[in-house]
């Protein structure tokens, strides 16, 4: 750029002062044509310099691109993480509550002892009893994660596959339970009633029999309500239900009243 403002200047040199010679113009024809090859030269220099800015543009864009598509895979990681998370706290607590109703189980049976028999070879009641496990098990962890219709089926597979394993009753209490948190209080009912019928022993009776009287609240049958209620203290006055059949009670006396 200097070179072409000093050609420049010495052209309007020699024309302003009339004195041009053929030396002159020849210097200055060899110093345009410098400038013509330098101004090609800057041309050459740009188009590559633009080149390499669209290259960088390009690789600038796709570098966003991949930093976004790292993101959202890291966000589904982590959520995905959290859902097995979620699904092996309920197994847990599944695994927690076979254990516990296998001890009501036996405590409520309590049969007296047998003589001593000659052991049966080995047949495939183990392998039962630990399917029926497996799934409740199974069931009430998806009963945990809120995947009642799931749950439902499982228990059914309970109930059905081992009408009289001590696990069948709970099973069903279950089924009510999930009908219930759907708010399908009258299917509801009509599943509690299935434990509140089941042959002894069955431990979930007193419970299923204060959901009972719940799902008689929800369908405004307040006296049938606390009849029941008023059963699982006859019945079962030192459990549990008994405790929480005479809060449901107390609670549901002021909306008794006209």
């Amino acid at each position: 750029m200097i070179r072409v403002t000093a050609v420049a200047c010495l052209l309007l040199g020699i024309l302003s002062s009339g004195c041009a010679t053929r030396g002159s113009v020849r210097q200055v024809a060899a110093d345009v044509k410098a400038v013509r090859a330098e101004l090609a030269l800057l041309r050459q220099t740009q188009e590559a310099l633009s080149a390499q800015l669209g290259d960088l543009s390009a690789a600038a864009k796709t570098a966003r691109a991949t930093a976004d598509g790292l993101q959202r895979a890291l966000t589904t990681t982590a959520a995905d993480v959290a859902r097995v998370s979620a699904r092996m706290d309920a197994a847990e607590e599944a695994i927690k509550q076979v254990r516990e109703s296998l001890v009501s189980y036996a405590a409520a049976a309590a049969p007296p002892p047998a003589p001593p028999t000659p052991s049966p070879p080995q047949s495939s009641s183990e392998n039962r009893v630990d399917s029926a496990e497996n799934t409740y098990a199974t069931a009430l962890a998806n009963f945990r994660a809120q995947e009642y219709g799931q749950a439902i089926l499982d228990f059914l597979d309970v109930i059905t596959r081992h009408p009289r394993h001590p696990l069948a009753p709970s099973a069903q209490f279950w089924i009510g339970e999930a009908y219930y948190r759907q708010h399908d209080y009258r299917q509801a009912l009509s599943e509690f009633q299935k434990v509140i019928d089941w042959e002894s022993p069955n431990p979930k009776l007193p419970d299923a029999l204060v959901k009972a009287g719940l799902c008689y609240g929800s369908l405004r049958e307040e006296s049938r309500a606390q009849d029941t209620w008023r059963r699982v203290l006859r019945e079962f006055p030192g459990s549990p239900a008994a405790t929480e059949a005479r809060r449901l009670l107390v609670s549901s006396r002021p909306s008794t009243r006209h």
